[in-house]
């Protein structure tokens, strides 16, 4: 049994290095979202309206976003303490609701210390990997996972939502069944209300 879990765990750290040697870095991603919006596109096969919409919709989230996004001081300089040589690596597609908030924190947080490395790959197109790391059974994005790249290790992953998020969409659900078009307005007004907070305190508690 322990070879049968040492081959797994060796298969999934392949998927997750080769996929950070194909990963886009942050602009590049932000360029891409942004060329798509501009010609009512979205990633992945299925150019469907709904997608294009929230594609477009997440390029201005995501650029305000990059704009508005503070990190306390002291937060700051915990993050330039990080020795540890990490890379971010995240799941995601540009018509992703959750992702618009989620991934402006994480690259403010490589840009605070060159330790920590950010790539990001299109969920669909790394279907392998992303079924490595569901969530509750689902390919949920976006789904961080941090690779120690010293010890070649995977040592957390993290997604699709912050825990307070996390929290109001278990509670919907149970109460209501499924997510509704309101309900998803209602999370981004929390986002924009919470200013990525609940989202950089969950992340440090991967680091520290």
């Amino acid at each position: 049994m322990e070879v049968i879990e040492e081959n797994i765990q060796k298969e999934r750290l392949e998927l997750v290095q080769n996929a950070i040697s194909n990963g886009m870095g942050y602009t590049e991603y932000r360029d891409l979202v942004r060329k798509l919006a501009e010609n009512r596109q979205t990633t992945g096969v299925d150019q469907l309206e709904s997608l294009i919409n929230y594609t477009e919709l997440n390029d201005r989230r995501m650029k305000r976003w990059d704009k508005t996004l503070k990190i306390p001081v002291e937060i700051e300089e915990r993050i330039s303490k990080v020795k540890s040589k990490l890379t971010f690596l995240v799941l995601s597609e540009s018509w992703c609701g959750d992702a618009s908030p989620s991934l402006p924190v994480m690259n403010k947080i490589s840009e605070l210390n060159p330790n920590i490395e950010f790539k990001i790959v299109l969920r669909d197109e790394n279907l392998e990997l992303m079924d490595q790391f569901l969530t509750n059974g689902t390919r949920s994005i976006p789904k961080l996972i941090v690779l120690d790249k010293e010890n070649e290790e995977v040592i957390a992953d993290w997604g699709p939502r912050s825990s307070i998020a996390t929290e109001m969409v278990e509670a919907y659900k149970k109460e209501h069944g499924k997510l509704t078009s309101e309900f998803k307005q209602d999370l981004q007004v929390w986002y924009n209300k919470d200013k990525g907070q609940n989202i950089l305190e969950d992340l440090l508690e991967l680091l520290f």
